[in-house]
């Protein structure tokens, strides 16, 4: 199988691309690096263009076949566009985003442009010309669910953010390019994903990658409001199972939106308390809750339990073990 994996550079992207290698596919990734990092892709054999013609960056002469080419462009650059025009690939798993609420608020039309727009534009592009699109959607298409928890995908979408709102706007053409263009798609609402190769080092940075960067550099770690907030935190292995999954099913999809989450919540305060376990002498600090965030999330998981037979394998604190070793944090 061939697969373009936009935003292939990002957190989730890069451990996608690692699986599909691992599991034999021929990968080209679509990143223009303003979130992604190529340092992601060690240590495989990568090829970088700067479009789908020229040669612009090799991290090592190499005289062996790359395992991933990676186009440092827009994904919907004009060569990337051929490409996909002339059936160059099986699958395309798009996760190239904005993906932080907090800089969603503050940029709306710029992230509308990049998370909806350019999104139907590559559905085009698609159409007639690979077999399935698969997108990461988000749970901030909920928004507050209002007691509903866990939250089923028949919940009342209720985003809270410019970026639920762009999620859901791109579901929705999602499944209308199902119906009027026989376009299969399919959209995974991610919770709150955590795991390798997540940067905690800017303003929009997830709590746990802020904090794990924080111990490193020993500095205080940030508690927004009461910390009594919850989230359903799932590892990013498990999320890259769910990827496969979806792409390896031989009945069509047609537009279908399942939940990846753990189906259980865990409150800010009791990360830090686990955290605290291990680094005794960490320090933390308070701050106001941020714009656009919600109180609880919590996924209902049996659909996407019962579509693709899958669950997650790791609990929080085996998937925190493996996050802070990759941190180097002992």
């Amino acid at each position: 199988m061939k697969a373009l994996v936009t935003g292939g550079c990002g957190f989730i992207g890069s451990n996608l691309v690692h699986r599909l290698v691992r599991d034999g596919w021929e990968v080209e990734v679509v990143d223009d690096l303003s979130n992604g990092h190529l340092d992601h892709l060690d240590p495989l054999r990568v090829r970088c263009l700067n479009s789908a013609i020229s040669k612009f960056y090799s991290k090592e002469e190499d005289s062996r076949e790359p395992e991933v080419i990676v186009y440092t462009t827009d994904f919907c650059d004009v060569s990337i566009a051929a490409k996909i025009l002339n059936k160059n690939y099986d699958f395309i798993f798009h996760l190239a985003a904005n993906p932080r609420v907090g800089y969603c608020v503050e940029n709306p039309v710029t992230t509308t442009e990049t998370n909806f727009t350019k999104m139907v534009e590559l559905m085009g592009y698609a159409v007639n010309n690979t077999r399935r699109f698969v997108m990461a959607s988000t749970s901030a298409i909920y928004g507050d669910p209002q007691g509903q928890l866990p939250t089923p995908e028949t919940a009342s979408p209720n985003p809270s953010s410019p970026y639920g709102l762009q999620k859901l706007c791109c579901e929705q053409f999602g499944e209308m390019f199902s119906d009027l263009y026989a376009l299969d798609t399919v959209f995974l609402r991610l919770f709150n994903a955590y795991g390798p190769r997540q940067f905690g080092d800017s303003p929009y940075s997830t709590a746990v990658s802020a904090w794990c960067d924080k111990i490193k550099n020993n500095l205080p770690l940030r508690s927004d409001g009461d910390g009594e907030q919850t989230r359903d935190m799932v590892y990013v292995d498990d999320i890259v199972d769910a990827f496969m999954l979806a792409a390896e099913r031989d009945k069509d999809f047609g537009g279908k939106i399942l939940n990846v989450g753990t189906g259980s919540r865990l409150s800010n305060n009791s990360i830090l308390s686990i955290l605290k376990e291990k680094f005794e002498n960490i320090e933390i600090t308070h701050a106001p809750v941020r714009i656009g965030d919600v109180r609880d999330t919590q996924a209902d998981i049996s659909i996407v339990a019962e579509e693709l037979n899958w669950k997650p394998k790791h609990s929080f604190r085996t998937g925190l073990e493996k996050t802070l070793n990759w941190w180097d944090l002992k």
